[in-house]
């Protein structure tokens, strides 16, 4: 398969994923994985796509660029590495780990790797500092994926621990827990 991952950013405003979807529907690519988000005021918009045969990259990005950076997007565009193996999934369990605390530098240096020093790795990441001291508005929320065989344990005591030299607060559940407790 020719896959494509274009990377799009540009200050944020209504139909910026309608643009994008648009124009790769016009030149026959399918969407098959999409991540996007607002970060402050700007858009950053992930995207995986098949390629009709005989598409290049240098062609999606051509093409793309003509139709999205008159909109003030900028875009960047690679090719989707790897085969099919690649999407087996392996034998492991999603985690949800949240922190709440004062702001300051480091805090999500300092918690992803405590995470990296397990080997464990972090699917999803989402930060939202405002600055200040109250630990409400300072959260992060780490999606994980921990392998079947792993020591749990050294993984919680070792994050808590660090955690605790941040002066953060910190809870680690299952993401069947997470969102059971979460929803709306």
């Amino acid at each position: 398969m020719n896959k494509a991952i274009l990377s799009i950013l540009g200050r944020d405003r209504p139909g910026i994923v309608a643009a994008v979807s648009r124009a790769l529907t016009d030149r026959n690519c399918n969407i098959e994985n999409v991540s996007q988000t607002m970060l402050q005021k700007e858009f950053a918009g992930i995207f995986i796509v098949t390629m009709p045969p005989g598409m290049s990259i240098a062609d999606l990005h051509r093409e793309m660029s003509s139709s999205l950076e008159p909109l003030g997007m900028h875009i960047y565009t690679k090719p989707c590495e790897g085969g099919e193996d690649d999407c087996e999934p392996e034998n492991s369990e999603p985690f949800v780990i949240t922190t709440k605390g004062p702001d300051r530098k480091g805090l999500v240096a300092g918690i992803a790797e405590a995470i990296a020093r397990h080997g464990v790795n972090i699917t999803n990441l989402q930060a939202v500092f405002k600055g200040g001291n109250d630990p409400g508005d300072n959260i992060m929320i780490y999606e994980v994926d921990l392998p079947a065989t792993f020591d749990r344990r050294a993984f919680t005591r070792d994050l808590r621990a660090r955690a605790d030299a941040l002066h953060l607060e910190i809870s680690i559940q299952h993401r069947n827990i997470f969102e059971a407790i979460h929803r709306i």
